[in-house]
C-alpha cells in the first residue's frame, strides 16, 4: 500500500506534463492542509488539570489527536519522567489511531511528581506536525503498604527515641562533645541552644538504659569542660554558633557575633537538668555539678536589661553592641529566659522586668477562639508549634498558672489548633490529615521557614506533632505511627526522622538539626516519665525564680 500512495503522484505528474493541457484531462488537485493538533490529554480520565495528585502507580494516560497520528513519531515524541528517571511506556493506538494510550511498563515510585511531555515533532499521517506541544503533572499516591514490622507503642517510642539520640552521641563533635548545628553543613559548627536539647537527650538515654550512666558522664565532662574553659563567652552568655574545637564565636549573622541570651537559656536549661539527674556523691558527679553550677552562675542575666531597662535584650556583640535591638517581648520560645533570668542566684532580675517587658509583647496575649480551641497567649493561630517546646522542655506546663493564663491550656490548645487547621486544610495542600499535621520552624525545599498556620507552605516537619506528644497524645501517636510504618521509606533516616517533607510538593528533606531532633526525645520522654520536667522543676532556684514572677503549679 507505501508503494502505492508514492507511484500515483508520480503518474499524475508524467502524464500532466506530456500531454500538456488537455481540455478533457482531469488535474488531482493538491491535498488540503491540515491542522493538526492535541484534542485533549487524560490522567486516568482526569483533563484539565494543572497538577492531579493521589494518581495511582499504574497511571492511563491517554491522548487524543484531531487526525490520525504516524506511529513511529510517538516515541521519540512522548516522554514520562520524574526527577531523576525516564519511565519506558506502553503505547496502544485507538480510534483510527487518532487516539493514544500509554501506560508505564513498570509501577511508577509513589509520592513522585512526574511530566508527560507531548512535543511538536509528533506527526499525523499525512506528515503535518503537531501545531504545538503539550504537557501535564500529576503525583502519585502514597503507597499504604507497612514498611517496617509492627512494634508495640513502647517499643516505637523506645526505637524513636534511641534512634534520634544517635544524632548527638555518634555525630556530637569529636572535641567539645557538643551538638552539630546539622548534619548537612560545617561539621565544626556547634550550636549552643541544640546542645543544651542534647545534654537532655543523654539524660533521657542514661535513663533509658541506651548508654550507661558512666557514659554519659564522660560525655558530659567533655561537653562541660569546653563551655567552662573554652567556649567564648560575653557576660557569661554564650554565642548562638560556636566553633567546636577552639570555642571561638561563629557568626550567626553579620551583627550577631556575641551574646545570644536565648540560646544561653536553653543550654542553661539542659545543664540545670544533668546537675540535678547526676546526684551522685561521689567525686566524679560533684565535680560535674560544680563546673556546671560555674557556668550558669556567671551569666549576667541582669546586665542584658541594657542599661537597666525593664526588658531583657536577646543580642549583645562586642562590636555592634545593642544594634541588632531585639528585646525579648512574648509570645515565642523565650518564656525560659525570663524564667531563668528572675532564678539567678548571681545576677537576676525582678519580676518587673518580666512583667514590662515580657509581658509587654504585641503578641503576648491573644483570647480568641481557633477551631473552636480558645487561645490565651501568642500570635494569631498560635504561630509556630515550637514556641509550646523549647521552653516546655524543662518547663512543666501542668497545672501551671500565671495571673489568668493556665499554661495546661495554652500548649494543649496551641497544639490542638495546629493539628484542627492541619486537618481543615484550607489551602487544600496533598497528604494534609489527622496523620500528617504539625507546623514549625524547620527546613523547606531551598531554604528555611517558620512554618505556621499563617504562614503555611505546605511543609510538615515531624518533630512538631511528635514534640507535642505530651500535649495531645493520641494525635501525635497517630503521625508517629504514619511517619514510621507509611511513610517510613522516604523519612526514617540514620538519625530517626528526617527535618522535614512535603507531599504535596514531593519534597522530602536530607537534613537533621539538633534543635528539632532533641525535643523529639525531650518530650516523649516527658509524655512517658516526665523526667525532664520533674528534673528542672526541682532544681531550688527555679522554684524559687518562678514564684518571684506570679507563677503556681504544684511543683512549686
Amino acid at each position: 500500500m507505501s508503494s502505492t500512495k508514492i507511484l500515483i503522484p508520480l503518474l499524475v505528474l508524467t502524464c500532466t506534463v506530456g500531454c500538456k493541457k488537455n481540455k478533457d484531462s482531469t488535474v488531482t488537485p493538491p491535498p488540503v492542509s491540515q491542522n493538526f493538533k492535541i484534542n485533549s490529554v487524560a490522567i486516568n480520565n482526569n483533563t484539565g488539570v494543572t497538577t492531579l495528585y493521589n494518581v495511582p502507580r499504574n497511571p492511563a494516560l491517554r491522548i487524543s489527536f484531531s487526525a490520525p497520528v504516524k506511529r513511529s513519531s510517538i516515541a521519540a515524541g512522548i516522554d514520562l519522567q520524574s526527577k531523576t528517571s525516564l519511565v519506558a511506556l506502553n503505547a496502544i493506538f485507538q480510534n483510527g489511531d487518532s487516539v493514544v494510550l500509554l501506560q508505564p511498563v513498570n509501577p511508577l515510585s509513589s509520592i513522585t511528581k512526574y511530566t508527560l511531555t507531548i512535543l511538536n515533532s509528533i506527526t499525523s499521517q499525512q506528515n503535518t506536525p503537531l501545531s504545538s506541544g503539550s504537557s501535564a503533572t500529576f503525583v502519585t499516591s502514597i503507597d499504604s503498604g507497612r514498611k517496617f514490622p509492627a512494634l508495640s507503642d513502647n517499643a516505637l517510642l523506645d526505637l524513636v527515641q534511641q534512634q534520634t539520640f544517635k544524632y548527638f552521641w555518634d555525630f556530637g563533635h569529636p572535641v567539645s562533645g557538643l551538638a552539630r548545628e546539622r548534619n548537612n553543613g560545617d561539621n565544626n559548627l556547634v550550636t549552643s541552644g541544640g546542645s543544651g536539647f542534647g545534654i537532655m537527650a543523654i539524660i533521657t538515654a542514661a535513663h533509658r538504659g541506651f548508654i550507661t550512666r558512666a557514659q554519659a558522664t564522660a560525655r558530659l565532662q567533655t561537653m562541660v569542660a569546653f563551655l567552662k574553659n573554652t567556649a567564648q563567652t560575653f557576660h557569661g552568655a554564650f554565642p548562638h554558633w560556636i566553633n567546636g574545637t577552639t570555642g571561638a564565636v561563629i557568626p550567626f549573622s553579620n551583627k550577631d557575633n556575641g551574646a545570644d541570651l536565648v540560646e544561653t537559656s536553653f543550654l542553661v536549661q539542659g545543664l540545670l537538668c544533668a546537675r540535678q539527674y547526676f546526684n551522685d556523691a561521689g567525686a566524679v558527679e560533684s565535680s560535674l555539678r560544680s563546673d556546671i553550677n560555674t557556668i550558669c552562675n556567671r551569666v549576667e542575666w541582669n546586665w542584658f536589661r541594657n542599661g537597666g531597662q525593664n526588658v531583657l535584650y536577646w543580642h549583645w556583640s562586642p562590636n555592634f553592641n545593642w544594634e541588632m535591638n531585639l528585646p525579648i517581648k512574648g509570645w515565642n520560645e523565650s518564656l525560659i529566659t525570663y524564667v531563668l533570668a528572675a532564678s539567678s542566684t548571681t545576677y537576676s532580675v525582678p519580676a518587673t522586668v518580666y512583667n514590662n517587658g515580657w509581658k509587654g509583647g504585641p503578641d503576648y496575649l491573644n483570647g480568641n477562639i481557633y477551631y473552636s480551641y480558645t487561645l490565651p497567649l501568642g500570635p494569631p493561630l498560635g504561630g509556630p508549634l515550637f514556641f509550646s517546646h523549647y521552653s516546655f522542655l524543662g518547663i512543666n506546663p501542668n497545672g501551671l498558672n500565671e495571673a489568668s493564663v493556665s499554661y495546661t491550656t495554652q500548649t494543649k490548645n496551641h497544639t490542638l489548633i495546629n493539628y484542627s487547621y492541619c486537618r481543615a486544610n484550607p489551602k487544600n495542600y496533598y497528604g494534609y490529615s489527622d496523620s500528617v499535621w504539625g507546623l514549625t520552624a524547620s527546613d523547606v525545599e531551598g531554604g528555611y521557614n517558620a512554618n505556621s498556620p499563617t504562614n503555611d507552605i505546605s511543609v510538615v516537619s515531624p518533630t512538631a506533632a511528635l514534640s507535642s506528644m505530651p500535649y495531645t497524645p493520641a494525635q501525635s501517636l497517630a503521625a508517629l505511627k504514619f511517619y514510621y510504618y507509611v511513610l517510613g521509606d522516604k523519612l526514617w533516616k540514620e538519625y530517626g526522622f528526617v527535618d522535614a517533607f512535603s507531599l504535596h510538593n514531593t519534597w522530602f528533606a536530607n537534613s537533621f538539626l539538633a534543635i528539632d531532633q532533641g525535643p523529639i526525645i525531650i518530650m516523649i520522654e516527658n509524655y512517658r516519665s516526665q523526667l525532664l520536667w520533674n528534673l528542672f522543676t526541682s532544681c531550688p532556684e527555679v522554684k524559687a525564680g518562678m514564684r518571684t514572677l506570679g507563677f503556681a503549679a504544684p511543683y512549686l
